[in-house]
């Protein structure tokens, strides 16, 4: 592999807690002793822990306005010329506009990663005229194939940070565990639902996460008569996540739509059992005993499955990889596609 420093622009909406974010941190961690690295958000709290020679700049990259990105974009030209950034990686879609106007700019050659099972729209047009993509899962590639350039398409799957805890809990209690934003993607509503009908089991349900649904799901709770059975904890850092873990009985993961799930890997890697929606990305890791997304009486027959009895869904520990084979693997794609000799938007489209 060439060995030679990278001067790496990264460019994500926000870098609070989550899937990609947490993805971006990691990656950051891993490659900053060998390249350069410049971080472009609209802030955040993980910015916090970000290794201290990692540049931060602060732009307005999260707005979906057509002049805002244009500025961005303008912005982000002009101090090109300070630090001269051989590849720009985006994250999410208006980072992919801003991306692809800086790099017609400066002739800077960007790649975009992936995360999710984005809506197939205009919005995604950036996608096609990318150096390079990445895609979290052959799920996301399968689905965003009609926005995606001809060549330099790679799957490289989130990598994990391998803790050395293992999961512990053997209490009498079952104890639940929700880790994610609380959107309605994430399908709490759903366990919440499910849960209300087996109140004569003995169980709880411990809420990790913030969003923008957190209180009509606490509302949810109240009036399903679970407020004494179910703790919304908020937003907690990695270490706390990974300690909930190791003391729950099963992590709910009952997601609407995922391009893969990162709190699905580390329960797994941990040796938590998992109960998880039937969604296509967890099939690559040999998932069985899915449960249908959305559908309350079938989430309510696979929680009482595994209260009954100790069944879950079922994954191959074996599929997943760490952080470290992650950040090799991206590494690796940077190269490559530095030295490939650019062509002309045309010929970097499907259609």
């Amino acid at each position: 592999m060439d060995s030679k420093p990278l001067n790496i622009l990264y460019i994500i909406p926000s870098f609070d807690e989550g899937g990609a974010e947490v993805h971006v941190l990691n990656l950051i961690r891993e490659l900053n002793h060998k390249h350069n690295i410049t971080l472009v958000s609209s802030g955040g709290r993980l910015e916090s822990k970000l290794p201290e020679r990692v540049k931060i700049i602060n732009l307005p990259v999260h707005r979906k306005n057509i002049f805002t990105g244009i500025y961005c974009a303008l912005k982000l030209n002009a101090l090109n010329k300070k630090f001269h950034w051989d590849l720009v990686h985006v994250h999410s879609r208006v980072p992919a506009w801003i991306a692809w106007l800086l790099s017609s700019l400066s002739g800077v050659k960007f790649i975009a990663t992936a995360h999710s099972l984005y809506s197939l729209n205009a919005g995604l047009i950036p996608f096609r005229h990318a150096d390079g993509v990445i895609c979290v899962s052959e799920s996301v590639k399968n689905h965003m194939q009609n926005y995606l350039p001809v060549n330099n398409v790679k799957v490289i799957y989130n990598g994990i940070i391998k803790s050395g805890l293992t999961h512990n809990y053997s209490g009498r209690v079952i104890k639940f565990l929700f880790a994610g934003r609380l959107t309605r993607l994430k399908g709490l509503d759903i366990a919440l639902k499910a849960l209300s009908e087996l109140k004569s089991y003995n169980w709880t349900l411990d809420i990790l996460g913030d969003g923008t649904q957190r209180n009509e799901l606490e509302s949810l709770s109240v009036s399903l008569g679970l407020s004494d059975r179910v703790i919304f904890h908020g937003s907690q850092d990695k270490a706390q996540v990974m300690n909930f873990m190791c003391e729950s009985s099963c992590l709910l993961f009952p997601s609407v739509s995922e391009g893969m799930g990162l709190v699905v890997l580390e329960a797994v890697s941990l040796g938590l059992r998992v109960i998880a929606s039937d969604l296509e990305a967890l099939h690559e890791l040999s998932g069985s005993g899915l449960v249908e997304s959305g559908n309350v009486q079938a989430w309510k027959l696979a929680i009482k499955k595994f209260l009954d009895t100790g069944e879950s869904s079922n994954f191959d520990a074996n599929k997943i990889i760490d952080v470290h084979e992650m950040a090799d693997l991206t590494e690796r794609f940077y190269f490559e596609i530095n030295k490939v000799k650019r062509l002309p938007a045309g010929n970097r489209m499907n259609n």
